[in-house]
């Protein structure tokens, strides 16, 4: 069974722009790791290929913070809609921000890759280095800590 690139392009490219808050760094990374797979993996079953992908684009993202100079994050702004529309959206990004800052990276890592991206625990705990079950424990612990920092 082989892989749906174009269900995973998506998600990694989320994945990527989580890790590198720029967009074009994260096209060009996502791009790069379904290169690399296709060139070396592309012969996995689904769920180990998935795997595969999610540590390329991880090394890759981690290759890219390296190279990038101190202060050159970038913030990207939210799209234009009416006043009402925007000023909702941006409370809410600054509300899930601030809950999120109060968790640890790699609990922001696992809950993007739970609740966005869709992973299960079984290959978040592969990517991680865990077991299925602590990845679970993981998860839970971070949605926990996320609910409490959204409390007002």
């Amino acid at each position: 069974m082989s892989m749906d690139v174009g269900a995973q392009y998506d998600k990694l490219y989320r994945y990527c722009y989580f890790k590198l808050h720029n967009r074009d760094l994260a096209e060009d990374v996502t791009q790069e790791a379904f290169l690399r797979y296709f060139e070396s993996y592309r012969h996995l079953r689904e769920g180990q290929a998935v795997k595969c992908l999610y540590t390329i684009a991880r090394n890759l993202c981690i290759d890219q913070f390296r190279r990038r100079p101190m202060g050159a994050l970038e913030e990207d702004l939210p799209q234009k809609a009416g006043e009402a529309a925007v000023e909702e959206q941006v409370l809410t990004r600054i509300q899930v921000r601030e809950a999120m800052a109060k968790l640890g990276r790699e609990e922001q890592e696992i809950l993007l890759l739970r609740y966005v991206n869709e992973l299960s625990a079984a290959v978040i705990g592969e990517l991680l280095g865990i077991s299925r079950f602590a990845a679970h424990r993981r998860i839970q612990g971070a949605v926990r800590r996320f609910k409490e920092a959204m409390e007002p």
